[in-house]
């Protein structure tokens, strides 16, 4: 059984591969990118395709460092109760 599902993934991954190769074949006329000020980018279909992915990815992963720290250190704080001091009680004096 387990080897079937190995085999269904390995297929599935191999389809999205050659999805996407073909995708890439199928598209390479030049694609130009205007900027401001008359600047342009000029290149294939597919290097726009993929630089506008990669730079969505890296803005979605910077936009969550900062979520991630606060939960790492949460997590950590809950693991080591600890590292903060607890409060001293007072011994009642008698008089």
């Amino acid at each position: 059984m387990k080897r079937l599902l190995r085999l269904l993934q390995w297929l599935l991954k191999a389809a999205v591969f050659f999805t996407l190769f073909a995708f890439a074949l199928n598209n390479q006329q030049e694609t130009r990118v205007n900027f401001f000020f008359g600047t342009f980018w000029a290149a294939p279909t597919v290097l726009v395709v993929l630089s506008a992915f990669s730079l969505g990815v890296v803005i979605g992963v910077l936009g969550m460092v900062p979520r991630w720290w606060r939960h790492r250190q949460a997590a950590r704080q809950q693991l080591n109760p600890t590292a903060s001091p607890a409060p001293t009680p007072e011994v009642p004096r008698g008089t």
